[in-house]
């Protein structure tokens, strides 16, 4: 069965003559050794696809009973550390645990929320969704519903079920239908039918969303994107926002995301290791391109400008290349 997690426009591949064991003998030896062997354990992390890296800590477990991702966290520290561990994590934990890390503590980190929850497919959100309550025996559902409100609250929970469409077929019909509701409920009414920009934003395909907000620009003579900046506001117009970015170029959206972590005083690690890690398998060549074309300078040297040592270097292994 072919994962979810998998896409075709990947940096990170299968490696061919791979054996998890000797891969769990080489690691084990890289931190065992009288200080760190960082060279091996990036040159192994990188260049196998996360399907190898769990084949790897499974075995890593079987001959040595010990967790791959305690020993990497007792022997390794700081950025690397977390982007070393969020490599040998199964996808749909990784992201788990990326959603409670935005829900904790005073403040809700929403962007990283949105952004997982926008970018992700109706198939994964399941997984995530199974992953974090397997993960801490509490539904992503209830606690998004205890750190969130109003529509924002009501967006999210809609994607947190994973109920987008995944069909890559689109109905002219509907499209029309759904732009005559959305300018009904915003631009031609007093006051805004918050519901129904969720009921078809958070639910409709990317690509009948994409036809969609062509037939809005005809009915309205305005950009679905200008409808909501002045229809909406606060989270819930960003989360939107973002929606409508992503279904017409999510590999876009996710540069943004990537130009915004990578300017600045400091580095947003957080931000970059999980658009690193998370779509190193499925379109990080696509985001490196609309990197380049939103910058004019290629993602690998504003990682490289930007950060440093063994935490660099396993990025731009990640990275894959420059544009």
């Amino acid at each position: 069965m072919a994962s979810v997690w998998v896409g075709h426009r990947g940096t990170i591949r299968n490696y061919p003559d791979f054996s998890p064991s000797a891969d769990a003998e080489a690691i084990r030896k890289a931190i065992r050794g009288i200080g760190t062997d960082e060279k091996t354990l990036i040159s192994i992390l990188t260049e196998r696809s996360n399907g190898q890296r769990q084949l790897i800590a499974q075995e890593y477990r079987a001959a040595y009973g010990k967790e791959l991702k305690d020993d990497l966290k007792g022997d390794l520290s700081g950025h690397f550390e977390h982007l070393m561990v969020a490599l040998v994590t199964p996808p749909a934990v990784f992201d788990a645990k990326q959603l409670k890390k935005s829900m904790k503590g005073a403040g809700t980190d929403e962007d990283a929320l949105i952004e997982i929850l926008t970018t992700r497919t109706g198939r994964q959100m399941k997984e995530i969704s199974q992953a974090y309550y397997t993960v801490y025996k509490k539904s992503l559902r209830d606690d998004i519903s205890s750190e969130t409100s109003g529509d924002f609250r009501k967006a999210l929970l809609t994607l947190a079920d994973g109920r987008r469409e995944e069909s890559l077929n689109v109905d002219e019909h509907l499209a029309k239908k759904d732009a005559q509701i959305l300018y009904e409920a915003g631009e031609n009414r007093w006051g805004t039918d918050e519901d129904a920009f969720t009921e078809i934003l958070c639910v409709r395909s990317f690509p009948q969303l994409k036809l969609t907000f062509d037939e809005y620009r005809t009915i309205s003579q305005k950009d679905i994107e200008d409808s909501i900046k002045g229809e909406l506001s606060g989270h819930f117009e960003d989360l939107l926002l973002a929606i409508v970015r992503c279904a017409r170029n999510t590999p876009g959206f996710l540069a943004e995301r990537l130009r915004q972590a990578l300017k600045g005083a400091g580095t947003d690690e957080f931000t970059l290791n999980r658009i690193m890690v998370s779509r190193s398998e499925i379109d990080l060549l696509d985001v490196r391109a609309e990197f380049k074309k939103r910058c004019g300078y290629s993602l690998y040297s504003a990682i490289k400008s930007d950060t440093c040592g063994d935490y660099e270097s396993t990025l731009l292994k990640i990275c894959g290349g420059d544009d």
